[in-house]
């Protein structure tokens, strides 16, 4: 079953895709959350022969409006004869463990499909909101309300707001790990068709933060509850990587030196993680 988001042409979702560069990583937790919005990566793929087989067969999902089915008849073949398939002795470069990891396996495609091509889907989407945004302002939170829905995510349900509000640059979905959150763009008189008001403010504790420890690298990082962590960024935004140096740079115009020379460590530090 294809992704639920899935509204916006398939141009403007590859678009998205091929413009991400490639970032090898042992485990998902050495990509930094702003760095998988620009980055294609999967765990385990160390080579970039692989690597690059798993990307294009995802270029090729999306493309095609493909299925999960078609996506993996086409690339576990591949996998399997490269031998990058079931559990394997690996040594972790980050621990200097060896041990017996998981490769390819049904499950992890299920996995990189779906968050890749939601996540693609998102920005393509995020794109055409700004285009129209001066006549559509309003997005409304949806989810799917069944008993796979996450709590938090019930309760951020029908919440409308406009399309540059900054709930959204934390809580445009996807918010998660198979998270089928979307939202829908609604002009002044969709709004008024519906029947629905806009919210007063966004929903209760939106941003409440929790301590997330990432254990590979040892960083504190705050995420809002409810959000699994790498998600915590608007997968739509053009460079979340260059909004935040710019506006760290206004912030900085006025500071001391001292305090400059602190930021610009942390920011290298950050850079390393």
């Amino acid at each position: 079953m294809l992704p639920e988001i899935m509204d916006v042409p398939p141009e403007e979702a590859v678009t998205h895709f091929r413009a991400k560069g490639f970032h090898v990583g042992f485990d998902w937790r050495d990509t930094s959350a702003d760095r998988h919005l620009v980055s294609f990566t999967v765990a385990k793929a160390a080579e970039m022969d692989i690597l690059r087989d798993i990307r294009d067969a995802v270029d090729r999902a999306i493309a095609a409006g493909a299925t999960f089915g078609q996506f993996r008849d086409d690339l576990e073949p591949l996998l399997r004869r490269r031998g990058w398939w079931g559990r394997q002795t690996m040594t972790d470069p980050v621990t200097g463990r060896t041990g017996t990891v998981q490769l390819g396996s049904v499950r992890r495609l299920r996995i990189i499909f779906d968050t890749n091509i939601r996540m693609s889907y998102a920005r393509g989407r995020w794109e055409r909101i700004e285009r129209v945004a001066e006549n559509r302002p309003w997005l409304l939170y949806s989810a799917v309300l069944d008993e796979r829905t996450r709590p938090r995510h019930r309760a951020w349900h029908g919440t409308l707001l406009r399309w540059d509000h900054p709930f959204w640059q934390s809580h445009y979905p996807p918010n998660g790990w198979k998270c089928r959150c979307g939202v829908r763009q609604l002009s002044d008189s969709d709004v008024r068709r519906l029947g629905i008001s806009p919210s007063d403010a966004p929903p209760p504790d939106w941003d409440e933060m929790r301590a997330w420890r990432n254990r590979r690298t040892g960083r504190i990082h705050q995420v809002p509850r409810g959000i699994d962590p790498g998600f915590q960024f608007n997968a739509g935004r053009r460079d979340p990587v260059e909004d935040a140096a710019e506006m760290l740079r206004g912030r900085l115009a006025g500071a001391g030196a001292a305090m400059i020379a602190a930021v610009r460590e942390e920011m290298e530090n950050g850079a390393e993680s």
